[in-house]
């Protein structure tokens, strides 16, 4: 416990801290068990080839794929350092790092984080562990496909934080980036992990004429600027479509 104690130097909040290291500490129990699932697809990670996605992703219905300490701790500090109103996370799971995101918009002066996630049990156990840190105020969870659920999005949004599955992520970001303002940050750590299915994404997020800067950050994964305001940021027709 003393390892995920240290990791809450940034947060001041009692109540939330106490969620947040039963959180953390119900993570790390299964730690073995996804690191089982993903043996055999070692070789196709280490090489940097995609993952059969369509085979994997149902069998994460109940496990935990939550932020570290750290990382949650650089997120929290991240939104801090911008002054973050409006938040975006792409994949709350149980909320473990929608709460970290929901502390800095609250420490801000008020905002709101909208949260994904598409097994409705997960987004309840979110709701329910948010409410238990006392954040429910600053976080609207949107249940579903994100591609859906994020269509009616108001601006500017200030932070995006892809943490969902590789084949979405490039999508979402092209859906959320016209509403970013310039100078919004995303975030995504899968992108340092699954290099093979984030190729698009990466090239994407590095090509300057769709109004990014971007690098590989050490616990940001992939770290990119909107360095373009809200709508001038490429966005294909389809993606710009109102129905699923």
């Amino acid at each position: 416990m003393k390892s995920i104690n240290s990791n809450f130097n940034a947060i001041s909040d009692e109540k939330a801290r106490a969620v947040l290291s039963r959180l953390h500490a119900e993570a790390g129990r299964e730690t073995w068990k996804l690191l089982w699932k993903y043996l055999p697809y070692f070789p196709r990670l280490l090489s940097g080839k995609k993952l059969p996605w369509e085979r994997l992703e149902r069998t994460h219905d109940g496990d935990y794929l939550a932020s570290t300490p750290g990382h949650g701790r650089y997120l929290y500090l991240l939104a801090r350092a911008i002054g973050a109103k409006r938040i975006v996370e792409f994949g709350t799971s149980f909320g473990v790092s929608t709460i970290y995101l929901a502390l800095a918009v609250r420490d801000n002066g008020g905002g709101l984080v909208i949260g994904t996630e598409m097994i409705s049990s997960k987004a309840a156990k979110a709701r329910s562990n948010i409410e238990e840190a006392g954040l429910a105020d600053f976080v609207e969870i949107r249940e579903g496909n994100a591609l859906d659920t994020l269509r009616n999005l108001d601006g500017p949004v200030d932070f995006l934080l892809s943490d969902g599955f590789p084949q979405y992520a490039l999508p979402v970001l092209k859906l959320v980036a016209p509403k970013m303002r310039c100078g919004a940050i995303v975030v995504n750590h899968n992108a340092a992990a699954m290099k093979g299915d984030h190729v698009e994404y990466v090239a994407f997020v590095r090509d300057p004429s769709n109004g990014f800067v971007s690098s590989s950050i050490t616990l940001a994964g992939e770290l990119s600027v909107c360095v373009a305001g809200p709508s001038a940021v490429r966005s294909s027709p389809v993606e710009r479509l109102t129905t699923g």
